[in-house]
């Protein structure tokens, strides 16, 4: 009697929705780019298995592979995210800055993916940051004129 090791079938739909988060779009942004409806993309997102041809809609609109969103493994991201963190925290450390020109498989692009997704979010915080001050100073002129 033989056994064997039966590898888990991916949940594409949340594969879908991981991707989408990491890419920073929301569901009503991936129909207008897919020519779905929202509702639609929101089932989609819990189906386990979705067609090659709403896949490649779905990849296509997303700006990513097919193939990446068979083989999105959310726990391997982050363990490459966190590997990569360590690795560039010694790198600046020496005064080495590593940033691959390409990419070797589709874990490198999700990690590159949640780098754009930190800055970004970096950014806005910033942006806010900035606003919320000009707002607070913009009350006290204001006030200031009332009395």
């Amino acid at each position: 009697m033989s056994t064997e090791i039966l590898e888990k079938k991916p949940h594409l739909g949340r594969n879908v929705q991981r991707i989408r988060e990491i890419v920073g779009i929301k569901q009503s942004a991936l129909a207008l780019n897919t020519e779905f409806s929202q509702q639609y993309i929101s089932k989609l997102e819990q189906t386990e298995d979705i067609a090659d041809d709403t896949l490649e809609k779905l990849a296509q609109g997303l700006g990513v592979s097919v193939d990446l969103i068979k083989r999105f493994n959310e726990e391997k991201a982050i363990y490459n995210i966190q590997s990569n963190i360590t690795v560039t925290d010694h790198a600046s450390n020496a005064n080495y800055n590593h940033q691959p020109s390409y990419y070797h498989d589709p874990v490198d692009k999700v990690v590159a993916l949640f780098e754009k997704l930190l800055q970004s979010e970096k950014e806005k915080v910033d942006l806010l940051t900035h606003a919320n001050k000009a707002i607070l100073e913009l009350t006290e002129q204001i006030r200031a004129m009332k009395k």
